[in-house]
């Protein structure tokens, strides 16, 4: 329900196993009172008009588990992972930072219930007393220290067994419950009653220790786990998606939890990677990974696979054109592709709003070609940043706002096309290349010593000496992009004469001539370079005019390549 909320009114069962074999494997309140049991087969249930089935998935229930250590690692750092659905924490000091006991208990049922789950709080002077209350009890229930045995009294005994899930535990559980029917004893308080030496004869130690944890006499100490910091939700479908919009719905929900997971642990996030399932019967270009769909369910990162993940951002490198998929033919096994795409953030944040926005652009440019059959999506933890702009400093935009333009203006006129730029270590003339813009931190004006303040003075009227003087006179060059094309003829071997179609002005007999200077590199690969340049004049209305001029040697073009102010 945590994926779907909105059937939270509605009774579901869940169901386990192959078709046609499938039986049900869970259910909520209001299935069990329609007549519902777990074990029941698909073909029993479907009786029952009203009742929603949906397929058991590992996958979301361990994104569910991964929210509820979440939300218990946001109140307690000692905490013990008892089950599947199970957390015990340890609330010893903690009234001092977030309230009395009943408080917290409320608070983490309603962070618990923010996280998309319904959880049953208890809280009791023992691990083992709380656990049962939280099974036999729904809401928020706190137990007083002295009162463990009156308040489980009324919980049936079925509350002693929930934890065994194997086939031989139940069956053990099953032959306990029969035996202890047989006596009469039906409740806790009845259990608790019962002479512990005869307990020992009859049923031995276990009988014993299920005794003391009914009276809730038992004490021990947690074992306590550090949960990895993992950030993952993943939805199996129905039915295929096809549209981008019923897509971005599903994205919404997941990007919430996610967001509301990172902010129950104080982190935020640097890199999104959405993972799409295709639908089997499409063979994806090489835009797209494939398995094979049989090892793809046991081994999905381990599965050998052909390879090229796109890396989405503002700036960020991507494989040109769109992921497609075409249908496999009849004679053809069907495989599974798998389309990813990561977003990478230039600073962490924090707004599923944001996210979404992102990924809707970049999908919208780079469509999965395939009906979608599966979505997991992760989130890379990062500490939250933390800046303060100064006072006299000009404000600066948000990051995230920034990031959500870029990444609209990377979908107008290309990724390639926005960033900052980078000058390469090179020879080569422009030689740079687009990175990903990452805006720097403020910098704080730091006041002059009053040692360093007559350098400082001096420097400045040695400056304004400097230029009224004319010695610190700049020559700059004003590159025109692209380069203009040109005809130039020689005269033993120098030009003297330039023809430009393109500019009227740059054309006509050169009057003064400098060069040429001559630079080549990267002979050895591919896109290897020469040229050479020359520094030219030319008659103007308003003067003489300077300009550079360029011969590339390997292809003989004449090229313009700017003007000297």
């Amino acid at each position: 329900m945590r994926s779907a909320p909105e059937l939270r009114a509605q009774a579901m069962a869940v169901l386990e196993g192959k078709p046609p074999l499938q039986k049900v494997f869970a259910l909520n309140e209001k299935a069990r009172c329609s007549g519902i049991e777990i074990g029941m087969t698909k073909l029993q249930v479907e009786a029952w008009s009203d009742l929603v089935l949906r397929t058991r998935s590992l996958a979301q229930e361990e994104a569910a588990h991964a929210a509820l250590l979440d939300c218990a690692q946001s109140f307690s750092p000692v905490i013990e992972d008892a089950g599947c659905d199970t957390i015990l924490l340890d609330l010893t000091g903690l009234e001092c930072l977030f309230g009395l006991l009943p408080k917290i208990a409320r608070d983490v049922a309603r962070r618990t219930s923010e996280l998309g789950l319904e959880a049953n709080v208890a809280v009791a002077s023992n691990p083992d007393t709380a656990l049962l209350a939280a099974r036999g009890y729904c809401g928020v229930t706190v137990i007083a220290a002295g009162e463990e045995s009156e308040r489980l009294g009324n919980l049936p005994l079925s509350v002693l067994f929930a934890d065994r899930c194997a086939a031989e535990q139940q069956q053990k559980a099953e032959q306990f419950l029969e035996t202890l029917s047989r006596w009469g004893v039906r409740n806790l308080r009845a259990l608790a009653a019962l002479p512990e030496i005869a307990i020992g004869e009859r049923l031995g130690q276990e009988g014993v220790r299920l005794q003391q944890l009914a009276r809730g006499n038992v004490s021990r100490k947690l074992a306590p786990v550090e949960p990895p910091l993992i950030f993952e939700e993943a939805v199996e479908l129905e039915y295929p998606l096809v549209l981008l919009e019923p897509l971005a719905l599903l994205l919404q929900h997941m990007l919430e939890q996610l967001c509301t997971r990172l902010a129950a642990r104080a982190l935020a996030t640097q890199e999104l990677r959405l993972r799409l399932e295709l639908e089997q019967g499409y063979l994806a270009d090489e835009s797209t990974e494939i398995c094979d769909s049989e090892s793809d369910a046991s081994q999905d990162e381990q599965a050998a696979r052909v390879t090229t993940n796109g890396q989405v951002g503002t700036g960020a490198r991507t494989r040109p054109g769109r992921a497609k998929a075409r249908q496999l033919p009849a004679d053809v096994p069907p495989r599974l592709s798998v389309f990813t795409r990561t977003l990478r953030l230039p600073v962490p944040m924090l707004d599923a709003r944001i996210f979404l926005k992102l990924l809707q652009l970049d999908l919208k440019a780079n469509p999965p070609g395939a009906p979608i059959r599966k979505v997991h999506l992760a989130a890379e933890p990062a500490r939250q940043r933390n800046s303060q702009g100064g006072l006299f400093l000009p404000s600066t935009p948000q990051p995230e706002k920034l990031e959500l333009t870029l990444a609209r203006i990377a979908g107008i006129v290309g990724e390639d096309k926005v960033g900052s730029v980078e000058l390469l270590d090179t020879h080569r003339p422009e030689g740079f290349h687009m990175q990903h813009f990452v805006p720097s931190e403020p910098q704080r004006l730091k006041p002059a010593s009053k040692k360093d303040s007559p350098a400082g003075l001096q420097s400045c009227s040695t400056q304004k000496q400097n230029s009224q003087n004319g010695n610190g006179a700049v020559t700059a060059l004003r590159i025109f992009r692209p380069p203009l094309r040109v005809t130039v003829t020689l005269d033993d071997g120098k030009p003297v004469r330039i023809s430009c179609a393109k500019r009227k002005e740059v054309q006509g007999e050169i009057i003064w001539v400098a060069g040429p200077w001559r630079s080549s590199g990267d002979w050895w690969e591919q896109d290897g370079w020469a040229r050479d340049e020359w520094d030219i004049a030319l008659q103007a209305e308003s003067g003489v005019a300077l300009y550079r001029l360029v011969r590339d040697l390997l292809s003989g073009g004449w090229f313009v390549e700017g003007s000297y102010d």
